[in-house]
Formats: structure tokens, sequence, C-alpha cells
């Protein structure tokens, strides 16, 4: 990737097939790749034992290639008794395998019956090939792969993580200098933790100097098979080398948190808390989850297309492929929410931009397992009824029930959870190192180190925010009995939607009137639903002659949305500590903003609940936790709640 501006796209050959080190010799063999990670990455630097009895423990790699240190990193850490809780393993990959050719290499290469199986099950969550960052997971939660799929020059500056140990694996300095330049040891030495070590397999002179520039002391060792000698050592900076420190987790004498809010992101929030241990209490104003825009009988999931792979196509991009393997592991437990069949069909507009998505979706290379472009003719036959025109179909996209998958998140805290309906928080107030929760009669209700505000409308109310400038979306749906619509096969979207549901019921909508306060159904909100449905359905224009518009059904629920349209994910800004500093932060980047302790966000998801809360939810955790954040720097700071306040300090308005 040469310009900003355009999207990382994965390496392919020639003909279009996936880049494959399979095919094109690019990494050093497989012969011997157990040993040598065994002896290079482990041994050099001093694993098992720095990891033992440790909370977290971060190795970042800097050439995934296939997998092979991760999985004996991964062996070794379930044959160690004093193993780390948490392991994360971050690695980049410009030219990631297919799942057939990783496969094809780990029945060749693996020897070792464990190290098959851990292969297998590796293969088994193998992401979809696009760009940006996969976080996959494993052992419970307990070994967490962060897989970055883009060119290492470019990623591993956009990182956010605390590295304790570097494997410096990949290409040959020879065959990619541009690799082992001192631009990457230093985004290296802004990851490192203190005393952070490091191995590699290369002990070339301009590794060497790019090493002692950026802060790190090597010494050099015997090598590994054909090679005489490779290089260890540590981070150990005599001059200051980084701006800003890595993340670090909070301080804490308790692991307890009080979310506020008990829809998507609420939920969301609770569930990636008490996977990692958490005590949480849960402060609802309604009497149960997912009453307000969260209660809708059915939303629909699905990436989104740009011609310029914009912040929201990425940010959505990684939302969706995450809450897919969140789901799936609620299933996993026993906790399945309710939902349709694979499959979401997202109409054009108009002809151009259907020539305009189908362009990007074959610059971008995006797998077929992921969209694909389809003419009206392929529509007509995936959703059973005549379309207006083409689109683009994607596979894994569908309908979910929202409050079955709050319901299935709050059963899988378990009894980590405290539930409280009825409450109406009214604000908070920092005493010491707890955060105070009051009603709005001014009882306490609660205290905590840490508060998520995840209630949509009242969030900024309650956390005092005086830059988050947000408004409300009214929409109303409409719920077609059985035997008044036509058919299908699967969830149509475009200008409007229609969801296929339970019982031969079709769900229609919605309309979007800002700030319009009316909780009460109207007949002409049911007529604009289906009109739109028949725009791109054309069969849909005979509804209304057939079931009239004043006695449908439906709801009303209201979205919170940002001017900029993006959420409010992540730990919140001290806004007075700002605006007595505001002279000083006039020029402020996001990380020199002074934060609020303990005191985190997530709202103004939109009608994008579904894809954001997941990976929102585990963006937080990782910020409170000091883990490897799951989502590129660049991203998260276009989605973090301080970003108006940063946008006033910069234009001088804030006093």
């Amino acid at each position: 990737m040469t310009d900003p501006l355009i999207p990382a796209v994965l390496a392919f050959r020639d003909n279009g097939t996936p880049f494959s080190p399979l095919y094109d010799d690019i990494y050093h063999s497989a012969v011997g790749g157990l040993e040598q990670a065994r002896y290079v990455f482990l041994r050099g630097n001093a694993l098992p034992e720095r990891w033992r009895d440790r909370r977290t423990f971060t190795v970042l790699e800097t050439g995934f290639g296939m997998g092979i240190n991760f999985l004996v990193t991964w062996a070794e850490w379930r044959a160690d008794p004093s193993r780390c809780e948490r392991l994360h393993f971050v690695s980049t990959e410009k030219h990631p395998f297919t799942v057939a050719d990783l496969r094809s290499v780990y029945a060749a290469t693996l020897s070792d019956p464990a190290i098959a199986a851990l292969g297998e099950t590796l293969a088994s969550a193998w992401p979809v090939l696009v760009p940006g960052t996969h976080r996959l997971e494993f052992e419970d939660g307990r070994v967490v792969l962060t897989l970055v799929l883009a060119d290492a020059v470019h990623s591993l500056p956009a990182l956010r993580l605390r590295a304790d140990a570097f494997y410096l694996d990949g290409f040959a300095p020879a065959r990619n200098p541009e690799l082992w330049t001192p631009a990457i040891f230093k985004a290296l030495a802004r990851l490192a933790g203190e005393g952070a070590t490091f191995a590699t397999y290369s002990s070339a002179g301009d590794i060497k100097r790019a090493l002692t520039q950026c802060g790190f002391e090597y010494r050099k060792v015997e090598g590994f098979g054909w090679k005489r000698a490779m290089l260890v050592g540590h981070f150990a900076p005599r001059w200051r080398v980084r701006r800003y420190e890595p993340p670090a987790p909070l301080a804490l004498e308790e692991r307890h948190a009080v979310v506020i809010g008990a829809g998507l992101a609420g939920c969301a929030a609770i569930e990636r808390l008490t996977a990692r241990g958490w005590r949480v209490t849960s402060l609802e104003r309604h009497a149960s989850v997912a009453q307000d825009a969260s209660g809708n009988p059915a939303g629909v999931f699905h990436p989104m297309i740009s011609r310029d792979d914009s912040v929201a196509s990425r940010v959505t991009r990684a939302g969706f492929l995450y809450a897919l393997r969140r789901w799936a592991a609620l299933e996993r437990l026993g906790h399945r929410p309710s939902r349709g069949g694979q499959g979401l069909l997202q109409i054009a507009a108009d002809d151009d931009e259907a020539r305009a998505i189908s362009d990007a979706i074959a610059a971008f290379r995006y797998p077929s397992d992921y969209v694909t472009p389809v003419s009206a003719a392929d529509a007509q036959t995936l959703a059973g009824t005549p379309l207006a025109r083409g689109g683009w179909f994607f596979p894994q996209g569908g309908w979910i029930d929202p409050a079955s998958l709050c319901a299935a998140q709050f059963a899988a805290a378990g009894g980590l959870l405290e539930r409280r309906f009825g409450v109406e928080v009214g604000r908070l107030a920092r005493s010491g190192d707890q955060w105070i929760v009051f009603d709005t009669s001014g009882q306490v209700v609660a205290r905590a180190p840490v508060v998520i505000v995840a209630s949509a409308h009242d969030a900024a109310r309650i956390a005092g925010l005086q830059h988050a400038p947000t408004r409300s979306i009214r929409g109303q749906l409409t719920l077609l009995p059985a035997g008044t619509a036509p058919a299908l096969a699967l969830p149509v979207i475009g200008d409007g939607y229609a969801v296929p549901l339970a019982n031969g019921v079709t769900l229609a909508g919605a309309t979007y009137e800002l700030d319009d306060p009316d909780t009460s159904l109207r007949a002409d909100g049911h007529l604009e639903n289906i009109e739109r449905v028949a725009q791109m359905l054309p069969a849909f224009s005979s509804v209304v002659d057939t079931t009239g518009s004043t006695g449908l059904a439906g709801r009303v629920a209201f979205r919170c949305v940002t001017s900029d349209r993006m959420p409010m994910i992540g730990q919140l800004a001290d806004e007075a500590q700002a605006a007595r500093d505001a002279q000083r932060l006039r020029g402020a980047w996001p990380l020199d903003l002074p934060r609020s302790e303990g005191l985190y966000s997530a709202f103004a998801y939109g009608s994008r609940g579904l894809v954001w809360a997941t990976l929102g939810a585990d963006l937080i955790a990782s910020q409170i936790e000091g883990e490897p954040w799951p989502l590129e720097r660049d991203l998260a700071e276009d989605i973090d709640p301080a970003r108006f306040l940063l946008r006033a300090l910069r234009q001088g308005t804030v006093s």
C-alpha cells in the first residue's frame, strides 16, 4: 500500500488466486520449523519461564507465515501448569495462506500429533481473507491470536499494545529489506513493555544497528540448523525513544465494573468483561434487557462496502467478522440467540451504484465467502422473488433477534453478573479510586472502580459530557402478517429492508426521522416502509392494496447517532481537566488528552449495533486490561468518544 487513501489489498498472484507461501517461495523452509520455533523464539525469549504466574503475556511476531511459531507457543502454554492466565499472540501477515493451503502444509510438515491437532483447530477458525485485524480466541478465550492481514511496514505502527516478547520472523533481510528498516524497529520500540525480549534467527549488521539505535540491547548466540548465529536481547533504552507509553492495565484492587444499560452495547460489554473474570453490576432502567432500540423483533447484520474502503467500512468489517465468531462461541456454550439462516442480499440503488460497488469488490479482491456481486437474475434466484436490479450477496450476513442475543450474553456471564432492573441512573461522581453511581433521586445505587456507560441517549448526560453531539432518529418498523407479502428466502436490504421472520411474518422498515419523539405507530410510516421495499421488490407494490396501512402492527424505537455517524467507544476524556489545559492541548493528539480513569462509554451505535457492539466491548475490555487492541489505532481514534473534544481543542473553542 503506497497511498494511505487506498485500502490495504492482500497480495495476490497474477491469475487472481491468493499469494501463498506454499507456492511462492519467500519464507524459510518448513523443514525443521517446529524445532526452530522452540530453539529460536521460545528459548531465545526465555519462555515459558517469563510468562509464568502472569495475568497476561503478549507476544508480537513480525510475520505469521504458516503459523508454526504460534502453534509451538500455544502448545508450550498448554503444557505449562504455571502458565499465564491469558496469552496474547499478535502477528502481521501480508501474504496469508488460504485455509486449503494451510491444511496442506500442516499435513506435510506437522509430525507432532499435539501440534497437528492445534493446527487443525487453527485452520477451522481461519479468518476470511480480507485486510484488517482479525481476533481469534482459543482455550475459552485464554489464548488469543490477533492476526493483522496487512503489510507489516504499515500495520506495525498502527498497533496498540504492550509487547512482552518479540518474534522477529518473516522474511530474510536480503529478500525484503523494507521490513528491516529503522522505521520498523522504531515501531517495535513504541510497543515494547519494560524489559521486553526479542529473538531473531538473523544476525545481519543492519539489524544490529537498527536494534541499538531504537533502544534494544542484543547479543549473538549459537544459531539453529544452517544458521551459525542468531540474535537475542531485550528492550533497555538509555534515552527517551518514544513519546507515548504503550497501554497498561488499570491498577485495581478489585475487578468490578458497573455497566449502565442492558441493550446491545451494555450486554456485549458485560459478556466481554465477565469472560475475563470480572464481576459486573448491570443497571437498567427497564424491567428486562433490550427494551429500547435493541428490542426490535429482528435486526440485519452485514459488512459495508464502499469504493474507497472508508473508515466506516473498515470498522464495520472488523465488527461483523468478530461478532460472528463471538456469536458462534455463545452457541457452543449453549447460549443460542435466535437468528435466521445465513445469507443477505443488498440491492443497489441504481445501475451506477451496482457497477461501482462491483468494481470495488473486484479491485479489493474480496473473497466470495465475504461478498459476491450478483445480477438481477442471480438476485432473484437467491431471494425467490423478482428484484428491480442486482446488487451484492453477503453469504455470512443475515438477521438476528437482538433481545435473544442480549439474553444469551447475560446468561454467559453466569454468577459473575449482578442484575438490577428498574434503576434510573442520574449521574456519576468520583471518590478516591471508585466511581459512585447515583439514581435520579440522588441515592447511591452502586460503586466500582470501573464504569461503562452504555445507555444510548442518556449516556452523555450521565457521564457529564459536553462534547458529544448526538441526535435521536425515530425508526418505525412494519410487521406484515403471513400471506400478505411475497415469500422471501433471505433478508433483502437497500433503501429499505424486508426480513422473513418465523411463521411467515415479514419485517419491513425502517423510517428515519430526526429528533421526532412520537412513540405512536403511524399509517404513513407503514406506507413509507412498504413503498421503499417495493422499489427493490416489485411484488411488494400490491401489499398495501391487500392489507391497507392503518391496521398493521409494528414498533417504534429511537436510535442514537453522532454528527459523524460513528459510535462513541472507549475511555472518556476528562473534559474539565482538558478545559483547564486548553491552550496546551490545542495541538493535541488523542493520546495527549487527559482521561477519566476507569470511565468508558459504548453508545451512539445508530443502526449498526449488531456489528459494532461486540467489537466495541472487546476494545473497552482490552483498554481496561492493558491488552492488545482488537482494532487498528487509527480506527480506534475514529470511534474514540473524545474525538469531538479533540476537534474543539484544535479549533480553540474550549475554554
